[in-house]
C-alpha cells in the first residue's frame, strides 16, 4: 500500500465520491442501512446540484424516480419540495407509459437535498478534490486527497459525473471544468486507464440563461402545469412551493441561417469535440442540421426559481461561439431584446465503458470500488441517481451478508438499466425509455411501490413509517380487487340509467364488476363522485378507502390483465434463461463451439448468466445453445 496522504484518524465502511445526484443517493442509502459512509465532494455547496435542465422526470425517467423513491431514496422527496411546474406527458396513451415531469426551484432543491444529507445519522461529508485511489494489489482500499487527506473504507463508489479530464466548450474557447464554475478532475481517470480500464470519450451541453425582465413574457404562449400539482413522491404531502408559469417560443428560419452560417465555429462540427454527445438531446446545431426539412423548433421557456431572474432555454442547448449565441436567441420571438446571463457550453469528458463492470456496477478490474452515474457512459439526473442507489444496495448486501437484491429486468427499470449497460455498455450517453422495457406493462410508475419496496425494505432503507403506509395500501389495493371480482351489476332500470349516463354503457346481462370496468367508457376515477350503491361495499368496505390514485392501480391491473398474460407467456423462455448461472472462470474460447466474434463479445462482457449472454451483440442462437451445453456439462462433473 503506498503512504501518499496522511492517513485520516477515522475509517468508513463505503466512501462516495462526488455529491451529484448519483452520489446523494449512494450515499444515503448506505447510511440508511447502518453503514458508515463518508462522501467526498469538491464543493459542498454543490450537493445536489442541477447543472443543467431544472427539471426531474419524463417518459422512461420517472419511472426510475418512482422505482428510487419505492425502495427508500430521495429523489421524489426532494422534488416535492422544490417542484414549482409539474406537467403530466402522454397523458392521452396508456398508464405504462404517462410520466410526470417536474420543473424545480434549482436553489430549493439543492438546498433541500445538502440538508438530507447533512442531516443523515452514519453520514459524514468533507469537502475535498479525490486525485487518486489508495490501491493494495488489486483492491481498493480508500482515497488520496489534494488536500493531502488519506481517507480508508471497505468499499469505495466513483460517482465522477462529467468531471474526469472534463473540458467546457464555447466556440473557440476551451477550458477544463466538469461544468461552469468546477475543476475537472484528472488524476482518477488515468489511475482507471493504467489499471487497465478502457474509456469513452462523451459530451453533453446545456443552453443560455436569459435575464427574465429582458424577456417580452406575457406575449409568449403558456405552458400550463397541473393544477393542483400531483405529488412525486409515493404517499408524500402536496409539493410546498408556489407553482411557476412556463411559456414558449420557437426558432425561426434566422435562427437556423445563424446556425448554418457559423456551423465552422462550433466545436461540435469543427473537430474540436470527438466525444459522442446525447442522440436524443440534441444541440440545437444538431437539430437544426440533422432535421433539415422542419422550419422550426420549439424552445420552452423554464424560470430556474423563485430566488432569480434566470430562464432556462429548454430545447436550445448549444457551445456555438458567445456572439452567435447573442444573435441565436435574439432571433427568438419574445426574446428580441434578450440579455443572456449564462452562455450555453458543451463539455467533453471521460466515462468508463460499462462492459468493465459486474451487474452489480462494481469495477471487475479493481475490487472494492464501484461507479454509478455519467462516469457509466448515461446521461440525465435520474439515470445518475438509479444507478447510484443501484451500487449502494449491492454494497449493503456485500457488507452485510445480505442475499443481493432481487431488481432484473423483468421487475424493475433500474434492472433494464443496470442490464442494458453492462451488456452493451454506452458508445454514446445512455437515456432510459418505455421502449427498452420489454416488460414495461408491468414496470408502471404507480406500482413501483408494490414492485419494489420490500426489497428496500429487507436491505434497510425503508423505515416502520414508511412500511406500514405501504402494507395498509397494498391491503386497500388487493380487498378492493377481490370485491370487484366478486360482485355483479345486473340489468335493473337504475344501474342501465347510470351506466348510460357515465359513460354510454351498455349492460344486457349480469356482468363482473371487474369486467365492466375493462369498457374504455367507464374510468372509474373521474366518476368517485357519481358511483351509485352498487358500486360501494357498506360502511368500512375497502372501495370506499381508496382515493384516486389507488382507483386508478386496481382499474389498470384489471385492464392490463389479459396483455400481461400474454406478455408472461412470450417472456417466460428469457426469464428462463436468466436463472441460468454461467460459471466466473468459463473459457468461452475453449469451447471450440463458437464464433470468433461470439468470444471476443462473451469475454469482453463476462455474462453471468445465460440470459445475459443472449443479449450480447454478437452472440447467436447457437451460441447460446453451446453455452447450455456447457453448463450442463460442468452440472454433471460436479455433480
Amino acid at each position: 500500500m503506498t503512504s501518499e496522504g496522511l492517513p485520516y484518524p477515522k475509517r468508513w465502511s463505503v466512501i462516495v465520491v462526488g455529491g451529484g445526484h448519483a452520489g446523494c443517493e449512494a450515499a444515503l442509502a448506505c447510511a440508511r442501512a447502518g453503514l458508515d459512509t463518508l462522501l467526498v465532494t469538491q464543493n459542498v455547496d454543490r450537493i445536489g446540484w442541477m447543472s443543467c435542465n431544472p427539471a426531474i422526470g419524463g417518459v422512461g425517467k420517472t419511472h426510475l424516480v418512482a422505482e428510487i423513491d419505492a425502495l427508500g431514496g430521495e429523489m421524489a422527496r426532494v422534488t416535492d419540495q422544490a417542484g414549482v411546474h409539474y406537467k403530466l406527458l402522454n397523458g392521452s396513451k396508456g398508464p405504462a407509459v404517462r410520466a410526470l415531469r417536474v420543473q424545480c426551484d434549482k436553489l430549493a432543491y439543492a438546498t433541500a437535498m445538502r440538508g438530507v444529507v447533512e442531516g443523515q445519522a452514519h453520514l459524514d461529508v468533507k469537502q475535498g478534490d479525490v486525485r487518486r485511489l489508495v490501491l493494495d494489489g488489486r483492491r481498493v482500499a480508500g482515497v488520496d486527497t489534494v488536500q493531502g487527506l488519506r481517507f480508508e473504507a471497505d468499499a469505495v463508489v466513483v460517482t465522477a459525473g462529467t468531471f474526469l479530464g472534463a473540458v467546457c466548450h464555447t466556440g473557440e474557447a476551451q477550458a477544463a471544468g466538469g461544468r461552469a464554475g468546477d475543476a475537472a478532475s484528472h488524476g482518477l481517470g488515468e489511475q482507471l486507464r493504467a489499471a487497465g480500464v478502457t474509456t469513452l470519450r462523451h459530451k453533453t451541453g446545456t443552453c443560455p440563461r436569459v435575464d427574465l425582465r429582458s424577456i417580452a413574457w406575457e406575449g409568449l404562449a403558456a405552458d400550463p402545469g397541473l393544477q393542483p400539482p400531483p405529488p412525486l413522491h409515493r404517499g408524500g404531502p402536496a409539493p410546498g412551493l408556489p407553482q411557476m408559469e412556463c411559456r414558449v417560443t420557437f426558432t425561426t428560419a434566422r435562427t437556423h441561417d445563424l446556425i448554418l452560417a457559423n456551423l465552422h465555429r462550433s466545436p461540435l462540427y469543427g473537430g474540436a469535440i470527438t466525444g459522442a454527445g446525447p442522440r436524443y438531446c440534441p444541440s440545437v446545431e444538431d437539430k437544426v442540421v440533422r432535421f433539415a426539412g422542419h422550419d422550426r423548433h420549439h424552445v420552452f421557456l423554464e424560470r430556474e426559481g423563485w430566488s432569480t431572474r434566470e430562464v432556462y432555454l429548454n430545447g436550445l442547448s448549444t457551445s456555438l461561439p458567445a456572439d452567435v449565441q447573442v444573435a441565436m436567441v435574439r432571433s427568438l420571438p419574445g426574446l428580441e431584446a434578450a440579455e443572456i446571463v449564462r452562455f450555453g457550453y458543451a463539455v467533453e469528458y471521460d466515462a468508463v465503458d460499462a462492459r468493465e463492470l459486474g451487474p452489480d456496477f462494481a469495477l471487475r478490474a479493481l475490487d472494492g470500488l464501484w461507479l454509478a452515474g455519467q462516469v457509466n457512459g448515461t446521461s440525465g439526473y435520474e439515470e445518475a441517481a438509479g444507478q447510484g442507489l443501484w451500487a449502494a444496495l449491492h454494497i449493503i448486501a456485500r457488507l452485510q451478508g445480505l442475499t443481493p437484491p432481487g431488481l432484473t429486468r423483468a421487475n424493475s427499470y433500474l434492472g433494464v438499466m443496470a442490464d442494458d449497460l453492462v451488456t452493451h455498455g454506452a458508445a454514446e450517453p445512455y437515456r432510459m425509455f418505455t421502449a427498452r422495457a420489454e416488460h414495461r406493462l408491468r414496470l408502471r410508475p404507480g406500482n413501483a411501490d408494490l414492485r419494489l419496496r420490500a426489497e428496500g425494505r429487507r436491505l434497510g432503507l425503508v423505515d416502520t413509517r414508511q412500511w406500514e403506509a405501504f402494507e395498509a395500501r397494498r391491503e386497500r389495493l388487493d380487498a378492493a380487487q377481490a370485491w370487484l371480482a366478486d360482485q355483479v351489476a345486473r340489468p335493473d332500470t337504475e344501474t342501465v340509467a347510470w351506466l348510460t349516463m357515465a359513460g354510454g354503457v351498455g349492460l344486457d346481462k349480469p356482468v363482473v364488476l371487474d369486467t365492466l370496468l375493462c369498457r374504455p367508457e367507464l374510468n372509474w376515477p373521474d366518476l368517485a363522485g357519481r358511483v351509485p350503491a352498487w358500486l360501494w361495499p357498506g360502511e368500512g368496505g375497502t372501495a370506499r378507502d381508496l382515493d384516486d390514485d389507488d382507483r386508478d392501480e386496481v382499474r389498470t391491473r384489471i385492464r392490463y390483465r389479459g396483455y400481461v398474460q400474454r406478455e408472461d407467456a412470450r417472456s417466460a423462455r428469457a426469464r428462463n434463461l436468466d436463472t441460468v448461472a454461467l460459471p466466473v472462470d468459463l473459457d468461452f474460447g475453449g469451447l471450440g463451439t463458437l464464433t470468433a466474434e461470439a468470444v471476443a463479445a462473451l469475454t469482453r462482457v463476462r455474462p453471468t448468466t445465460l440470459g445475459q449472454a443472449s443479449r450480447v451483440a454478437g452472440v447467436t442462437a447457437a451460441a447460446v445453445q453451446a453455452l447450455w451445453f456447457a453448463v450442463e456439462g460442468v452440472r454433471r462433473r460436479a455433480g
